[in-house]
Protein backbone atom coordinates (compact mmCIF):
# COMPACT_ATOMS: atom_id res chain seq x y z
CA UNK A 1 0.00 0.00 0.00
CA UNK A 2 1.46 3.64 -0.96
CA UNK A 3 2.28 5.58 2.19
CA UNK A 4 0.57 8.51 2.57
CA UNK A 5 0.93 12.09 4.65
CA UNK A 6 -3.33 11.45 4.92
CA UNK A 7 -3.14 11.76 9.00
CA UNK A 8 -2.42 15.06 8.37
CA UNK A 9 -4.86 16.16 5.85
CA UNK A 10 -7.44 19.08 7.11
CA UNK A 11 -11.26 17.83 6.13
CA UNK A 12 -14.03 20.55 5.68
CA UNK A 13 -17.48 20.73 5.42
CA UNK A 14 -17.83 22.45 2.26
CA UNK A 15 -21.73 24.11 1.25
CA UNK A 16 -23.00 24.19 -2.08
CA UNK A 17 -26.07 23.87 -3.88
CA UNK A 18 -26.58 22.53 -7.76
CA UNK A 19 -26.21 25.42 -10.60
CA UNK A 20 -28.55 25.99 -12.78
CA UNK A 21 -27.82 25.32 -16.10
CA UNK A 22 -25.97 28.26 -18.04
CA UNK A 23 -25.74 29.73 -21.41
CA UNK A 24 -24.37 32.79 -23.53
CA UNK A 25 -28.14 32.83 -24.94
CA UNK A 26 -27.26 33.19 -28.08
CA UNK A 27 -25.33 31.36 -31.24
CA UNK A 28 -22.18 29.24 -30.95
CA UNK A 29 -19.92 28.56 -33.16
CA UNK A 30 -17.82 25.10 -33.71
CA UNK A 31 -14.23 24.46 -35.02
CA UNK A 32 -15.22 24.28 -38.41
CA UNK A 33 -17.62 27.91 -38.44
CA UNK A 34 -20.97 26.35 -38.15
CA UNK A 35 -22.85 27.97 -35.35
CA UNK A 36 -25.47 25.93 -32.93
CA UNK A 37 -27.76 26.40 -30.10
CA UNK A 38 -26.99 23.30 -27.44
CA UNK A 39 -27.44 22.34 -23.76
CA UNK A 40 -24.07 22.92 -22.24
CA UNK A 41 -22.84 23.47 -18.45
CA UNK A 42 -24.31 23.41 -15.31
CA UNK A 43 -27.30 21.87 -13.91
CA UNK A 44 -29.13 18.47 -12.61
CA UNK A 45 -28.35 16.46 -15.62
CA UNK A 46 -30.63 13.71 -15.27
CA UNK A 47 -29.46 11.27 -17.73
CA UNK A 48 -25.63 11.91 -17.97
CA UNK A 49 -23.30 10.01 -15.39
CA UNK A 50 -19.78 8.99 -14.54
CA UNK A 51 -19.36 6.28 -16.73
CA UNK A 52 -21.10 7.49 -19.44
CA UNK A 53 -19.64 8.22 -22.50
CA UNK A 54 -17.83 11.51 -23.44
CA UNK A 55 -18.79 11.86 -26.79
CA UNK A 56 -21.93 11.59 -28.80
CA UNK A 57 -24.70 14.00 -26.71
CA UNK A 58 -26.50 16.62 -28.58
CA UNK A 59 -24.82 18.99 -25.99
CA UNK A 60 -21.32 21.11 -25.46
CA UNK A 61 -18.72 21.12 -22.74
CA UNK A 62 -22.03 18.74 -20.83
CA UNK A 63 -21.58 18.42 -16.62
CA UNK A 64 -22.38 14.46 -15.67
CA UNK A 65 -24.25 14.65 -12.51
CA UNK A 66 -25.16 17.64 -10.40
CA UNK A 67 -22.81 20.87 -11.08
CA UNK A 68 -22.23 22.53 -7.85
CA UNK A 69 -21.39 26.28 -6.39
CA UNK A 70 -21.51 28.35 -3.26
CA UNK A 71 -22.46 31.28 -5.17
CA UNK A 72 -23.73 30.87 -8.95
CA UNK A 73 -23.70 34.91 -8.80
CA UNK A 74 -20.15 35.44 -7.69
CA UNK A 75 -18.24 32.23 -9.22
CA UNK A 76 -14.65 33.78 -9.31
CA UNK A 77 -14.36 34.88 -5.39
CA UNK A 78 -15.70 33.51 -1.64
CA UNK A 79 -16.71 31.05 -0.99
CA UNK A 80 -16.89 29.14 -4.61
CA UNK A 81 -13.16 29.95 -4.87
CA UNK A 82 -12.48 27.67 -1.60
CA UNK A 83 -15.21 25.22 -2.56
CA UNK A 84 -13.36 24.41 -6.17
CA UNK A 85 -9.90 24.38 -4.57
CA UNK A 86 -11.12 21.79 -1.12
CA UNK A 87 -13.01 19.80 -3.41
CA UNK A 88 -11.55 16.53 -4.42
CA UNK A 89 -12.25 13.91 -6.97
CA UNK A 90 -14.14 10.90 -4.71
CA UNK A 91 -14.92 12.91 -2.28
CA UNK A 92 -18.52 12.22 -0.53
CA UNK A 93 -21.66 14.64 -0.67
CA UNK A 94 -24.59 14.14 1.09
CA UNK A 95 -27.48 16.22 0.56
CA UNK A 96 -29.08 17.86 3.18
CA UNK A 97 -32.50 19.52 2.65
CA UNK A 98 -35.26 18.35 0.45
CA UNK A 99 -37.17 15.46 -0.58
CA UNK A 100 -33.25 14.34 -1.93
CA UNK A 101 -32.24 14.81 1.88
CA UNK A 102 -29.49 11.83 2.72
CA UNK A 103 -28.87 11.18 -0.80
CA UNK A 104 -25.06 10.39 -1.17
CA UNK A 105 -22.87 11.65 -4.21
CA UNK A 106 -19.46 11.44 -5.47
CA UNK A 107 -17.02 14.18 -6.32
CA UNK A 108 -15.83 13.84 -10.24
CA UNK A 109 -13.82 17.33 -10.21
CA UNK A 110 -13.80 20.52 -11.36
CA UNK A 111 -14.86 22.25 -14.30
CA UNK A 112 -12.76 25.93 -15.04
CA UNK A 113 -15.08 28.78 -16.82
CA UNK A 114 -17.95 27.53 -14.90
CA UNK A 115 -16.47 27.06 -11.69
CA UNK A 116 -18.55 24.41 -10.70
CA UNK A 117 -18.12 20.98 -8.58
CA UNK A 118 -18.80 17.96 -10.65
CA UNK A 119 -20.83 15.63 -8.30
CA UNK A 120 -22.18 12.04 -9.25
CA UNK A 121 -25.25 11.46 -8.01
CA UNK A 122 -28.21 8.15 -9.32
CA UNK A 123 -30.77 9.42 -11.57
CA UNK A 124 -33.28 8.95 -8.62
CA UNK A 125 -31.67 11.16 -6.35
CA UNK A 126 -31.48 13.35 -8.82
CA UNK A 127 -34.96 13.32 -9.52
CA UNK A 128 -36.24 14.51 -6.25
CA UNK A 129 -33.51 17.23 -6.08
CA UNK A 130 -34.46 21.71 -6.44
CA UNK A 131 -31.88 24.05 -7.09
CA UNK A 132 -32.58 25.47 -3.62
CA UNK A 133 -31.13 22.59 -1.80
CA UNK A 134 -28.54 22.44 -0.18
CA UNK A 135 -25.47 19.90 -0.52
CA UNK A 136 -22.61 19.43 1.91
CA UNK A 137 -18.91 18.04 0.48
CA UNK A 138 -16.98 16.45 2.93
CA UNK A 139 -13.78 18.22 1.81
CA UNK A 140 -10.30 16.16 2.11
CA UNK A 141 -7.57 15.68 -0.11
CA UNK A 142 -5.58 19.04 -1.22
CA UNK A 143 -2.20 18.40 0.34
CA UNK A 144 -2.01 14.76 -0.17
CA UNK A 145 1.60 13.28 -1.07
CA UNK A 146 3.33 10.14 -1.17
CA UNK A 147 5.75 9.70 1.57
CA UNK A 148 8.12 7.39 -0.66
CA UNK A 149 7.31 9.49 -4.09
CA UNK A 150 8.25 13.05 -3.47
CA UNK A 151 8.47 13.64 -7.28
CA UNK A 152 5.16 12.67 -7.66
CA UNK A 153 2.87 15.56 -6.75
CA UNK A 154 -0.93 14.94 -5.93
CA UNK A 155 -3.62 17.70 -6.62
CA UNK A 156 -7.34 17.39 -6.21
CA UNK A 157 -6.98 13.57 -4.71
CA UNK A 158 -9.32 11.93 -1.99
CA UNK A 159 -7.21 9.52 -0.19
CA UNK A 160 -9.60 6.55 -0.68
CA UNK A 161 -9.83 7.36 -4.39
CA UNK A 162 -5.96 6.96 -4.88
CA UNK A 163 -6.35 3.51 -3.03
CA UNK A 164 -8.67 2.47 -5.67
CA UNK A 165 -6.65 3.31 -8.32
CA UNK A 166 -4.94 0.02 -7.96
CA UNK A 167 -1.36 1.86 -8.85
CA UNK A 168 1.46 -0.60 -8.58
CA UNK A 169 4.82 0.05 -7.50
CA UNK A 170 7.63 -1.21 -9.21
CA UNK A 171 11.23 -0.94 -10.04
CA UNK A 172 13.18 2.50 -9.96
CA UNK A 173 10.84 4.04 -7.89
CA UNK A 174 8.12 4.15 -10.92
CA UNK A 175 4.51 4.00 -9.98
CA UNK A 176 2.26 2.13 -12.69
CA UNK A 177 -1.08 3.99 -12.89
CA UNK A 178 -4.11 2.35 -14.62
CA UNK A 179 -5.49 4.56 -17.38
CA UNK A 180 -7.84 4.22 -20.20
CA UNK A 181 -6.28 6.36 -22.65
CA UNK A 182 -2.63 7.85 -23.26
CA UNK A 183 -2.92 11.56 -24.56
CA UNK A 184 -0.58 12.68 -26.87
CA UNK A 185 0.37 16.39 -25.65
CA UNK A 186 -0.33 17.89 -28.53
CA UNK A 187 -4.17 17.65 -28.25
CA UNK A 188 -4.21 19.54 -25.11
CA UNK A 189 -5.70 22.72 -25.14
CA UNK A 190 -8.25 25.19 -23.26
CA UNK A 191 -6.57 25.66 -19.77
CA UNK A 192 -3.00 25.62 -20.82
CA UNK A 193 -1.08 28.00 -19.16
CA UNK A 194 -2.87 28.43 -15.68
CA UNK A 195 -1.43 29.29 -12.96
CA UNK A 196 -1.74 25.90 -10.46
CA UNK A 197 -4.13 23.25 -11.35
CA UNK A 198 -5.82 22.96 -7.84
CA UNK A 199 -9.23 24.26 -9.33
CA UNK A 200 -10.51 24.21 -12.53
CA UNK A 201 -10.08 21.44 -15.56
CA UNK A 202 -8.19 21.83 -19.23
CA UNK A 203 -9.32 19.84 -22.64
CA UNK A 204 -8.57 17.20 -24.68
CA UNK A 205 -8.75 18.92 -28.07
CA UNK A 206 -10.54 16.62 -30.90
CA UNK A 207 -10.62 18.96 -33.57
CA UNK A 208 -8.17 16.69 -35.77
CA UNK A 209 -10.07 13.40 -36.55
CA UNK A 210 -6.99 11.55 -37.43
CA UNK A 211 -5.57 11.77 -34.26
CA UNK A 212 -8.65 11.27 -32.44
CA UNK A 213 -8.39 8.17 -33.76
CA UNK A 214 -5.43 6.97 -33.74
CA UNK A 215 -5.57 7.52 -29.94
CA UNK A 216 -8.61 6.05 -29.38
CA UNK A 217 -9.79 9.33 -27.24
CA UNK A 218 -13.42 9.24 -29.08
CA UNK A 219 -13.93 5.90 -26.61
CA UNK A 220 -12.99 8.28 -23.76
CA UNK A 221 -16.19 7.85 -20.87
CA UNK A 222 -17.04 10.39 -17.70
CA UNK A 223 -14.57 9.75 -15.07
CA UNK A 224 -12.01 7.63 -17.32
CA UNK A 225 -8.48 8.10 -15.86
CA UNK A 226 -5.81 9.59 -18.47
CA UNK A 227 -2.16 9.90 -18.97
CA UNK A 228 -1.55 13.03 -20.66
CA UNK A 229 2.19 12.75 -22.07
CA UNK A 230 4.79 15.43 -21.96
CA UNK A 231 2.23 17.86 -19.34
CA UNK A 232 4.06 18.64 -16.11
CA UNK A 233 1.27 20.42 -14.18
CA UNK A 234 3.47 20.43 -11.08
CA UNK A 235 2.87 24.69 -11.12
CA UNK A 236 0.28 24.95 -13.72
CA UNK A 237 -0.31 23.25 -17.12
CA UNK A 238 2.71 23.27 -19.17
CA UNK A 239 4.60 20.90 -22.02
CA UNK A 240 7.76 19.79 -20.76
CA UNK A 241 9.18 16.44 -22.30
CA UNK A 242 8.98 13.52 -20.79
CA UNK A 243 6.81 14.33 -17.99
CA UNK A 244 3.47 12.85 -17.44
CA UNK A 245 0.32 13.94 -15.90
CA UNK A 246 -2.71 11.78 -14.52
CA UNK A 247 -6.13 13.05 -14.99
CA UNK A 248 -9.66 12.74 -14.45
CA UNK A 249 -12.51 13.20 -17.42
CA UNK A 250 -14.93 15.82 -15.96
CA UNK A 251 -17.05 16.75 -18.82
CA UNK A 252 -18.27 15.53 -22.17
CA UNK A 253 -16.53 16.82 -25.83
CA UNK A 254 -17.19 20.11 -27.29
CA UNK A 255 -17.52 21.92 -30.57
CA UNK A 256 -15.74 25.13 -30.32
CA UNK A 257 -12.14 25.50 -31.17
CA UNK A 258 -9.05 24.44 -28.82
CA UNK A 259 -11.79 22.31 -26.59
CA UNK A 260 -13.04 18.74 -25.82
CA UNK A 261 -13.51 16.67 -22.99
CA UNK A 262 -12.08 18.00 -19.61
CA UNK A 263 -9.85 16.49 -17.46
CA UNK A 264 -8.86 17.68 -13.53
CA UNK A 265 -5.79 17.13 -12.69
CA UNK A 266 -5.06 14.13 -10.09
CA UNK A 267 -1.08 13.33 -10.41
CA UNK A 268 1.43 14.52 -12.19
CA UNK A 269 5.61 14.47 -12.63
CA UNK A 270 8.43 16.29 -14.10
CA UNK A 271 10.47 13.10 -15.13
CA UNK A 272 8.88 9.35 -15.98
CA UNK A 273 8.13 8.39 -12.49
CA UNK A 274 4.44 7.51 -13.60
CA UNK A 275 4.01 4.74 -15.92
CA UNK A 276 0.30 4.52 -17.18
CA UNK A 277 -1.16 1.28 -18.32
CA UNK A 278 -4.03 0.49 -19.95
CA UNK A 279 -7.31 -0.59 -18.34
CA UNK A 280 -10.98 -0.47 -19.97
CA UNK A 281 -12.36 -0.39 -16.45
CA UNK A 282 -9.93 2.87 -14.75
CA UNK A 283 -12.78 4.74 -14.49
CA UNK A 284 -14.23 6.07 -11.16
CA UNK A 285 -18.07 4.88 -11.82
CA UNK A 286 -16.41 1.49 -11.83
CA UNK A 287 -13.62 1.80 -8.97
CA UNK A 288 -16.39 3.02 -6.71
CA UNK A 289 -19.42 1.69 -7.71
CA UNK A 290 -21.34 4.21 -8.83
CA UNK A 291 -22.82 5.89 -12.15
CA UNK A 292 -22.53 3.22 -15.67
CA UNK A 293 -20.03 0.49 -15.21
CA UNK A 294 -18.61 -1.33 -17.45
CA UNK A 295 -20.68 -4.07 -16.45
CA UNK A 296 -23.87 -2.06 -16.62
CA UNK A 297 -25.58 0.47 -15.15
CA UNK A 298 -26.12 0.54 -10.86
Amino acid sequence: MLKTNETKLVEFLLQCQPGQPKTRGTWEVDHQGIPFLLPAIGGITLNVQAGDPAFGWAGDHIEPGVSCTADTMKPFEHPNVGLQIFSCAGNTATVATGEAKGAQGRVLGHHGGSEHVIVNFERDDKEKMLYSDTIIIRGKGQGLKLSDYPDIVLFNLDPSLLRAMKIREVEGGVLEVPVTTIVPAVCMGSGIGSAHVAKGDYDIMTSDADTVKEYGIDKIRLGDFVALLDHDNRYGRAYRKGAITIGIVIHSDCLEAGHGPGVTTLMTCASSLIRPVIDPAANIADLLGIGTTLKGNN
